[in-house]
């Protein structure tokens, strides 16, 4: 099977073309291929397909093999393989996802895609529509207690859940491999969370660290970074235009509150092309 690994400001994922390959079991070759040992290595596995609504379908996989509904930075990869590789000649995409379907906006430079911004929609805090467990309708700053420790939460879809928690402390010296977990599989997240660790730098800039559903930290998570900032502002941290610092680069935001629509722009990669044999190298 022939796969392109890519990566959105360090989110990488291994990426098949669909109009040329067949894949039986994505959950299973998700999990196989994602291995950064016996695999390709990656946050996980994105399906490049045909659409019956849009330009192009993205089937994105985490690297456990669970379903993942978007990918902010893995679509902003897909924006550049279709353009970069001849699957369409226009600067202005429509991508089906779980989480509804998604305007590209791609800028090019010497023939290749240079940056890509999307219309990521509106920011849900429905606290039904996240699911987050909850008596208040929206869950804006709200007490939660993880492993005996309160932290204030705001939880927000952005097409998939997030969990957004502001600290003051640096939240580069957390240790993530232990509170991560306890906040993807807490009891009040039936369908699990990301949650987004965040420092609040100015009104135009936020530091953030992200332990994804599914995937553990990664160094990047583009709806983190969209759910992070639109949490923000509700809370009247920042303004409508903010830079997200994260692990692997910066991502530009922005919320259009007269529209009511979260924008993010930011880079996409293409790192390596190869030919995946299975995890005992047989074809």
């Amino acid at each position: 099977m022939k796969f392109t690994k890519m990566h959105g400001i360090g989110n990488d994922y291994v990426y098949v073309n669909c109009f040329e390959e067949t894949v039986d079991n994505p959950c299973e070759l998700a999990v196989q291929i994602s291995d950064r040992h016996f695999g390709v290595g990656s946050d996980g596995l994105i399906l490049i397909k045909p659409s019956k609504v849009a330009d192009f379908e993205m089937e994105m996989y985490n690297a456990d093999g669970s379903r993942g509904e978007m990918c902010g930075n893995g679509i902003r990869c897909v924006g550049k393989y279709v353009y970069d590789r001849g699957l369409t000649k226009k600067t202005s995409i429509s991508v089906e996802t779980l989480g509804g379907v998604k305007t590209l906006e791609l800028t090019i430079k010497n023939g290749a895609v240079a940056l890509v911004k999307v219309d990521m929609g509106r920011p849900e805090f429905a606290a039904e529509k996240i699911p987050v467990v909850s008596g208040n309708k929206e869950v804006i700053s709200e007490n939660f207690a993880v492993n005996g420790t309160d932290y204030r939460a705001t939880c927000v879809s952005m097409g998939n859940p997030h969990c957004v928690v502001f600290l003051e402390e640096d939240v580069r010296e957390l240790d993530l491999e232990k509170i991560g977990p306890s906040f993807e599989k807490h009891e009040r997240f039936p369908k699990r969370i990301n949650t987004e660790f965040v420092n609040v730098i100015d009104r135009k800039t936020l530091r953030m660290r992200v332990w994804e559903r599914g995937s553990g930290e990664t160094l990047a998570c583009g709806t983190g970074a969209c759910a992070t900032a639109a949490a923000a502002m509700v809370n009247g941290f920042v303004d409508e235009e903010v830079t997200v610092r994260l692990l692997g680069g910066d991502l530009h935001i922005r919320w259009d509150r007269e529209n009511d629509a979260v924008f993010m722009t930011g880079a996409a990669a293409i790192v390596f092309d190869g030919e995946y044999f299975g995890p005992n190298g047989q074809s």
